[in-house]
């Protein structure tokens, strides 16, 4: 009886394992600043609304907005004061320090 309860706990933390696996890779995020190229003319023209498509790249990028702010190449495109209007149209929140 002993050797089947452990045998079951060791399912159950296989199972708890494989899970907890299969959530990490779905959180994961490929920080890429290309996929924001549907917000451009949202960008560009302040008083066109976002499209479907841009707020949804926004919240799937949301976690690489400090690493673009950061990042020297991209920093200047990031400062542009368009871009958390355009977030805050989608709902989506955008840093205001990294």
């Amino acid at each position: 009886m002993k050797r089947v309860s452990f045998v079951i706990l060791c399912v159950v933390a296989l199972v708890v394992v494989v899970i907890s696996g299969e959530t990490c890779m779905v959180e994961a995020v490929t920080c890429s600043p290309i996929e924001l190229s549907p917000c451009l003319a949202a960008i560009m023209m302040p008083s066109q609304p976002p499209s479907a498509a841009c707020c949804s790249k926004l919240r799937e990028q949301q976690p690489c907005f400090c690493g673009y702010i950061k990042d020297p190449t991209l920093k200047r495109y990031m400062n542009n004061p368009n871009i958390p209007k355009v977030a805050s149209w989608c709902g989506v929140a955008y840093p205001p320090k990294c």
